[in-house]
């Protein structure tokens, strides 16, 4: 079930995973959801040919978020001892922000449409992120009564600053593409035709870089998030004698001094 929960398919270097539940609206909460983005970022961990991902939504949502209908119905969520609601959690929508942050290669959210909720927090998650004009987020959970639970208040304001982050978590109100592409959480507004031609173009363009470099680039980047510069720089200083020491690398500056297009291999 999780296999076509999320679609797995990769072109070359670039993977797209599909969030595959129309009909619900890809509620991320889902478990079959959840068990198909925690194997697909197991998977592009162990397969050194992956070097760049997009992920997005089929039908017309990036992500309802939670499944209200599941949370409301007879021992749902609301029926649900705290205790029983605490593992819900713990062993279900939190493993998905954990699993990206252990994630090697960059990830772009395509935003195809609604993403409310945990799935406007999902989008979060990943490096980067675009929408189509169609797409709107909310960081919704006050509305129905709840607080973010999958990760939302630390996400959401280092994507877009406190004040912003708190306005859209204290109203639990919509904003628009447009509106989300002046915040600063999305990088790139496009046509929804265009939408995931675009996602696929940067995620080439990341994959056309030495892998090595990248995945260190981003690991490098997740801990400078709440890390002092002392720190950055003593890990800097460890990583970069190993870039220096890849083929890549010496690639790269051959290509340089001879004036072509250097051939990456991921050695």
């Amino acid at each position: 079930m999780s296999e076509s929960a999320v679609l797995y398919e990769q072109d070359a270097h670039v993977v797209t995973l599909t969030m595959n539940m129309p009909e619900l609206r890809n509620p991320v909460s889902e478990p079959a959801i959840i068990a198909g983005l925690l194997a697909a970022v197991d998977r592009m961990n162990a397969d050194k040919s992956v070097r760049a991902a997009v992920l997005t939504g089929a039908g017309s949502a990036f992500s309802s978020g939670g499944n209200l209908k599941s949370m409301a119905a007879p021992g749902g969520n609301a029926d649900a001892a705290p205790v029983d609601n605490r593992l819900w959690y713990v062993e279900g929508i939190q493993r998905v922000p954990l699993a990206f942050e252990r994630l090697e290669v960059p990830i772009i959210a395509a935003v195809n449409g609604p993403a409310i909720g945990a799935g406007c927090d999902v989008a979060c998650m990943c490096d980067i992120r675009i929408a189509a004009r169609s797409a709107s987020f909310a960081e919704s959970f006050v509305k129905v009564g709840l607080v973010p639970g999958d990760g939302g208040a630390w996400l959401l304001p280092r994507a877009i600053g406190q004040s912003r982050a708190r306005e859209m978590a204290f109203t639990g109100d919509a904003i628009t593409a447009e509106t989300a592409l002046a915040w600063g959480l999305v990088s790139h507004l496009v046509d929804d035709a265009d939408l995931l031609a675009t996602a696929r173009s940067i995620a080439q363009r990341i994959a056309s870089n030495p892998p090595h470099a990248v995945r260190m680039t981003k690991k490098l980047m997740t801990f400078a998030q709440d890390t002092g510069l002392e720190r950055v720089l003593d890990i800097s200083a460890a990583m970069q004698p190993l870039a220096h020491a890849t083929s890549d690398h010496r690639e790269a500056l051959q290509a340089f001094v001879e004036k072509r297009k250097p051939t990456f291999t991921g050695r």
